[in-house]
């Protein structure tokens, strides 16, 4: 069943990410095959300029080896992944990068950094990730949030992982996006939590007047598929043309993606907003066209 189609980069991304080339770019412990490789191809497409951070001497040999010369770029040596993530952040607070890009190292070591107050990078907000997701160079985007971050998030927590995908999607000029609140059922039920709270998330934001159409409960099917819609008779603005798919744990948003990548060959841009800087957070699997992507998807969520 796993598919070996090719994934695409979405045009929409570079197109976009292009409107302010070059952005400034601290990559955490760039001393990685696939780390360094992305942020080459980023940079022929203009992308990026980046700041490597980590081993200098590994990350000299790493681009050598692809055929890279980068002594033109700034390359800040670290030992330990701790103190690369540290500088990294310090360049963010400082405003000499744009974009954080995790490269050889967990997620939880430079999260844990990004989160500490001294760098002031946390503004009030909460943060969460986004699945921009795509099967083709220039397919509609379907948003996935949160199945990277935020493990079971309360309510008061998801409304922020609500702002933060809208003003993405208001960023890739989707004016007024069509969001779905996932649950395994359309009628909130006692015995489903996940409906209730998905009902209780919809009046919150009617009642916040927030620039979307939101509706919830809705299962996957009813959400994405008109047909499924029209069979139910469930009728409103997101059932069946959703743009945005607001999971209820990450487990969920997690299954998703990778359903899409590994069954449907997609392109899975993953990045978290909602700090002072986007963080693109990929993992040692994905491929090279949703690194890129993700880099892509991050630069946008600067503008």
């Amino acid at each position: 069943m796993l598919t070996k189609k090719e994934a695409y980069i979405p045009n929409n991304l570079i197109s976009l990410a292009k409107k302010t080339p070059d952005l400034s770019a601290g990559i955490i412990c760039a001393d990685h095959d696939s780390t360094i490789e992305s942020a080459k191809k980023s940079v022929e497409l203009s992308l990026i300029k980046p700041i490597f951070i980590g081993n200098k001497k590994k990350i000299i040999e790493k681009a050598k080896k692809i055929k890279w010369e980068i002594n033109s770029y700034e390359i800040i040596d670290s030992s330990k992944d701790v103190e690369a993530a540290m500088l990294g952040a310090e360049l963010a607070r400082d405003n000499k990068i744009k974009v954080i890009i995790k490269g050889n190292l967990h997620t939880d070591v430079l999260m844990k950094t990004y989160l500490k107050k001294e760098y002031g990078l946390i503004e009030g907000k909460r943060l969460s990730h986004i699945w921009h997701m795509t099967i083709s160079r220039d397919d509609k985007p379907l948003f996935i949030t949160d199945g990277a971050l935020n493990v079971a998030p309360r309510l008061d927590v998801k409304m922020h992982i609500l702002k933060n995908v809208i003003k993405f999607a208001n960023q890739i000029q989707i004016s007024k996006p069509r969001v779905a609140i996932l649950s395994g059922t359309e009628d909130p039920i006692e015995s489903m939590p996940s409906s209730m709270e998905a009902k209780e998330l919809m009046e919150r934001a009617i009642n916040e007047n927030i620039n979307a159409y939101v509706h919830g409960p809705l299962a996957f099917d009813n959400a994405i598929s008109p047909d499924a819609a029209k069979i139910k008779k469930i009728s409103n603005e997101v059932a069946g043309k959703a743009d945005i798919l607001l999971v209820p744990n990450l487990e969920t948003g997690n299954s998703l993606s990778k359903i899409m990548v590994y069954f449907m060959g997609a392109c899975a841009a993953g990045f978290i907003v909602g700090g002072k800087v986007p963080v693109v957070v990929t993992s040692r699997a994905d491929n090279s066209a949703s690194r890129i992507a993700s880099i892509a998807a991050a630069v946008i969520a600067t503008q």
